[in-house]
């Protein structure tokens, strides 16, 4: 955050100051929106969730030293009350944006997006200061979150954009019109708010790539045929990244390394470098040239890009999050999302990682998945016995016992057990684990499987 003073936000953003005594005392940490997080001299955002009022908060967000509360109200401590919060915080972003030079890199997909966030952030690290996104904060408020961490050292700007409906993507680089937009891929991620089918989230993700500058880049996915029919919608220029022999970042000689980690030749225009990645699946090839594209975009030499992603290590929670308990069993945490494109990737990963030894699937519900909700369920319990998983448990009525039917009814399931929460698969899963088992625990974010995945990383 460049330093300011209330005053001058107040200008930015059209507020009214209520209980501040000092209009010009400054500003020099970064917004957040959980009290909890509240930096010394930053600013605290009120915003109102389903569950939470910010604004309950905001004395104790003063008295973990924010300078003031970006409020819809006026709160009884020193505050800058607005009529949107969520508008007044993109208009301090795009407000720094214009104060400071770095490159903005806009990413996007239906999955995948912030592995390869995290990937990329770790390359560019190397090459110069840069910001990227916390977490998976991708929307309305952690876009303009994330560009407020920037200063005027930050040289790279690596922003993660969520896209739940048609003309997100349009306001979000709105707020940080990005130089480059990387496409992953499209799939059923969301699709029950953007319209019928693939074709409709292909329309709402090719905005990054309409955003974009003539003198910028568009990266795009070579292997996925939606994201290669947004060619036509940029005036960038289009580097090709994938497996495909007509792209110009990708991978050639494939193979499964030990405990499922990927290995591949890294191609470039630059030339060619061996890449190990530390990371389960062979899903993350696309990931990692995803990421290299960038690099290459800008200019960063094959060499130093392999040895970017063969250092880079996980760094978000809940993504094939690994732990080796000391009874042999082995959990797989992947509960932060689902969607069938992330359980048929997860799955098959944790397959991989297995080898010989018992595999148990831990699965709840995915969300926003429109009218072929039951279907896609179903689809994922017959691959969970196509691939001869020992144990299945679904959690959840509705569409997880979809997935619990159609693996019982293929006959190749070790077992097949159904609960009703998250406590009840717990208390399952607890009985049914023995030594050396392989464990994945899988749901969309909402269902809270996270804490069965952590309860029995603690076991």
């Amino acid at each position: 955050m460049i330093p300011m003073t209330l005053d001058e936000i107040a200008q930015v953003v059209g507020a009214s100051p209520h209980e501040v005594r000092d209009p010009r005392a400054p500003v020099t940490a970064p917004a957040a929106v959980d009290s909890r997080e509240v930096v010394p001299g930053g600013l605290f955002a009120a915003t109102v969730g389903a569950h939470v009022d910010g604004h309950d908060y905001a004395a104790a967000a003063i008295a973990a030293g924010a300078v003031a509360v970006l409020a819809a109200r006026p709160v009884g401590v020193p505050a800058l009350v607005v009529e949107d919060v969520q508008r007044a915080l993109g208009l301090l972003a795009r407000h720094l944006l214009e104060h400071i030079s770095p490159t903005v890199i806009g990413l996007t997909g239906s999955v995948g997006k912030t592995t390869t966030k995290d990937l990329l952030a770790q390359l560019l690290e190397r090459h110069a200061a840069t910001v990227a996104t916390d977490r998976s904060f991708n929307n309305e408020l952690g876009l303009p979150l994330t560009v407020l961490r920037a200063d005027a050292t930050t040289r790279y700007l690596v922003l993660e954009m969520g896209a739940g409906r048609k003309g997100d993507l349009t306001y979000l680089t709105g707020l940080a019109p990005p130089q480059i937009g990387l496409v992953l891929n499209v799939g059923t991620a969301h699709v029950e708010r953007m319209g019928a089918g693939r074709a409709d989230v292909a329309e709402a993700k090719g905005e990054l790539v309409e955003a974009l500058p003539a003198e910028g880049f568009a990266l795009l996915n070579a292997d996925d045929p939606y994201v290669m029919g947004m060619a036509g919608r940029t005036r960038a220029q289009i580097l090709l990244y994938g497996r495909s022999a007509r792209a110009r970042v990708r991978a050639e000689g494939v193979r499964m390394g030990d405990r499922a980690r990927t290995a591949f030749e890294l191609v470039t225009p630059s030339g060619r470098a061996p890449v190990e990645l530390d990371l389960i699946g062979e899903h993350q090839v696309s990931n990692a040239l995803a990421a290299a594209a960038v690099a290459t975009a800008l200019g960063l030499g094959v060499a130093e890009i392999a040895d970017g992603l063969n250092t880079a290590r996980r760094r978000s929670v809940g993504r094939l999050e690994i732990v080796e308990r000391p009874d042999g069993i082995t959990i797989v945490d992947d509960a932060y999302n689902a969607n069938p494109e992330s359980m048929r990737a997860g799955l098959r990963a944790v397959k991989a990682l297995a080898g010989s030894r018992r595999t148990v699937a831990i699965l709840g519900a995915m969300g926003q998945q429109g009218d072929a909700s039951r279907a896609r369920h179903a689809e994922i319990g017959r691959l969970v016995a196509d691939l001869r998983f020992d144990v299945l448990i679904t959690v959840g009525a509705g569409d997880p016992l979809a997935m619990a039917q159609a693996a019982r009814s293929s006959n190749q399931v070790g077992a097949v057990h159904t609960a009703q929460d998250v406590a009840g698969a717990l208390q399952l899963a607890t009985a049914l684990l023995e030594p050396g088992d392989v464990v994945l625990v899988k749901a969309s974010s909402e269902i809270g499987l996270g804490a069965c995945a952590r309860a029995l990383a603690g076991a």
